[in-house]
């Protein structure tokens, strides 16, 4: 019988909530592991990694955590927990000792696309929906970026400045998808991020929003971490 961890935990990143993992979560149930999904608040990275906290304590056996975009902050914090055996970062952030989603998009390269986050208002954060599909979604199609632009979740801007404490890539194996179009995170931030982390790293040609558009390609990578990680 194998050993590899059957249980998946989908983390989402700010400005969506777990819906658009379904596609992810089927194929991968599919194949017979269990998956959770969290739906994050997202109104502070201290709050948001006990609610994966939550989730990870209720799958009752090892897991591969998965995190896009600012979910990758959320895990590697989160991922210190004992039952977690992986980490996959799917166009993701994946921040040191102290750092911050909002210290890692401080200063973008020059000529890098600068993400059109609205100012904040009550503390919370908004994309320009006008904008939306070109930065988040620009492989979906227009009626489902578009539904992904008006049913934006609303992002703390203490989750923004959320700093890690204790980066479990550090200490836990990790895999990265790179997002070659991404306009939201650029790629040679991504690569620099994985290289950093010592993932192990895979490409594919898609938007920020690659865990939709490219859901067999998500799934390939977290199936290949569950394996990595088998005794």
């Amino acid at each position: 019988m194998s050993t590899n961890p059957a249980h998946v935990v989908l983390v989402h990143g700010g400005f969506v909530d777990g819906s658009g993992w379904q596609q992810v979560h089927d194929l991968l149930t599919r194949d017979g592991f269990t998956v959770a999904v969290v739906q994050n608040p997202t109104l502070s990275l201290a709050d948001d990694v006990a609610v994966t906290r939550r989730v990870i304590d209720a799958q009752g056996g090892p897991v591969v955590l998965v995190g896009h975009s600012y979910g990758g902050a959320v895990i590697t914090e989160a991922g210190n927990h004992d039952n977690v055996a992986a980490l996959v970062y799917i166009a993701a952030f994946a921040p040191d000792k102290d750092e911050s989603v909002g210290a890692l998009t401080a200063d973008p390269p020059p000529g890098a696309a600068v993400p059109p986050i609205l100012p904040p208002v009550d503390g919370f954060l908004f994309l320009d929906k006008e904008k939306f599909a070109a930065s988040f979604a620009a492989d979906l199609p227009a009626d489902l970026a578009r539904f992904m632009a008006d049913s934006q979740v609303p992002w703390g801007v203490d989750a923004l400045g959320g700093v890690i404490s204790q980066p479990a890539w550090r200490d836990k194996p990790s895999w990265y998808l790179v997002a070659t179009d991404d306009h939201m995170i650029p790629p040679p931030a991504q690569r620099a991020m994985a290289g950093r982390a010592g993932a192990t790293v895979s490409e594919v040609a898609a938007s920020h929003s690659v865990y939709v558009s490219q859901p067999h390609a998500t799934a390939d990578l977290i199936r290949q971490a569950a394996r990595g990680t088998g005794s």
